[in-house]
């Protein structure tokens, strides 16, 4: 599963060209170390061929909901059953998105001796989690935007951690799966593979993560 990741990129306008969208995309942007379910980032989706950041809160809720009490449950889509789930359906048919992060955690070892590791880029750089994205209304004629992130069967790097993993995207594959102009959806599925096995390390993280009230550069030194 994925139930915190990171985006610790400083500047704003390079993360803009980084992602392919306008300089101007980002108007309150802070490095985050520490995103966790129910909070609000950002996914990136495809408007006439042009990428484009949408805000959004972790945790999908369906547009006819009542409230988003299930929002919480909603964070991760898995791949083998995302097209049959009613929850996310509709949004795999028409509302794919990606999810930029440089990286997400895990943990290891006993209950009580917990290692939250970060899992990260070999080379550096951003990652696209492939993911669905939905609108409802907290209130009547308020609309927000949320998101889910589709996990799959972990790779050899992941596994003997966890047994399933974040869906990471290449760029090219970014711009496929964010293509709601796709005639067969069903066809996309092709991309929910584990990410290559050396693509990602791992490093040992700080305790603090394990508190999603703790944010800051310091999360990431073990």
């Amino acid at each position: 599963m994925c139930g915190r990741f990171t985006l610790t990129r400083r500047d704003s306008r390079l993360l803009a060209a980084e992602l392919g969208v306008a300089n101007d995309s980002f108007l309150d942007y802070c490095p985050r170390y520490n995103i966790a379910p129910m909070q609000n980032h950002f996914v990136v989706t495809l408007e006439r061929e042009n990428r484009k950041i949408v805000p959004a809160r972790w945790g999908l809720v369906n547009s006819w909901a009542r409230d988003n009490k299930r929002a919480s449950m909603c964070i991760n889509a898995k791949a083998e059953t995302v097209e049959k789930r009613p929850t996310f359906r509709a949004a795999f048919k028409k509302r794919r998105c990606a999810v930029p992060a440089d990286g997400f955690y895990e943990w290891r070892g006993s209950k009580g001796k917990r290692e939250p590791l970060w899992i990260h880029p070999r080379a550096g750089g951003l990652i696209l989690f492939a993911g669905l994205y939905e609108a409802w209304q907290p209130e009547p004629g308020q609309w927000e935007t949320t998101f889910t992130i589709i996990t799959t069967a972990a790779n050899r790097l992941i596994e003997p951690i966890h047994n399933r993993m974040p869906v990471v995207l290449s760029d090219r594959e970014a711009d496929d799966w964010m293509n709601s102009n796709e005639a067969d959806p069903f066809s996309l599925k092709r991309l929910l593979v584990p990410a290559p096995d050396d693509l990602l390390v791992l490093t040992p993280a700080s305790p603090l993560v394990n508190s999603v009230k703790n944010e800051g550069p310091e999360l990431l030194t073990s």
